[in-house]
């Protein structure tokens, strides 16, 4: 079985610091945790929510089947207006974003992302495009990744991967 190993590179802060690591095995729905034990303290962080916007179902299907089987909690949002309400409901909820570029209804993807990044300049972004990749160096927030479809899931694991290790790392209580 092939495994996703989860977890974050932490250094040793003296004898009562444990790593956290957990694996994810192709086939099984296993909790997803990151933790730090610290001086008999538990320290564990909420799963790896992920805000996906698509108004394709066929695409928010294959990205959410790719997204669960890595490990990752997908939340979908079929429109701009209707993730950007969610984003500013449940602030601490989700890890990164996931968006379409050509979105029904008034707000595309590059404003999603862009209002995602006004309730925390740091958050993860990760476009996804058929039409619209030259417009990125333009309209696309910094350090954002954008795939262009079609691409495999394995890209856009990959790829998620990526933008979340740029987001700085949580430390460990002291």
């Amino acid at each position: 079985m092939i495994g996703l190993k989860l977890g974050w590179s932490l250094r040793q802060r003296g004898s009562e610091t444990t790593k956290y690591t957990f694996v994810h095995k192709r086939g099984t729905k296993a909790l997803q945790l990151r933790g730090v034990l610290v001086g008999g303290w538990e320290n564990i962080m909420e799963e790896l929510v992920v805000l996906v916007v698509d108004d394709d179902q066929e695409i928010q299907g294959l990205v959410e089947a790719a997204l669960t089987e890595a490990g990752f909690e997908p939340a979908v949002a079929t429109s701009g207006e209707e993730a950007v309400t969610l984003l500013k409901g449940n602030k601490a909820t989700y890890r990164a974003l996931v968006t379409d570029i050509n979105l029904r209804g008034q707000m595309d993807g590059w404003e999603v992302a862009r209002q995602a990044r006004q309730i925390d300049p740091a958050f993860p972004v990760l476009y996804m495009t058929g039409a619209s990749a030259n417009q990125w160096a333009v309209c696309g927030v910094p350090n954002s990744i954008l795939l262009t479809k079609p691409f495999a899931p394995a890209q856009l694991v990959t790829a998620l991967s990526q933008v979340l290790s740029t987001r700085s790392r949580p430390t460990a209580p002291t």
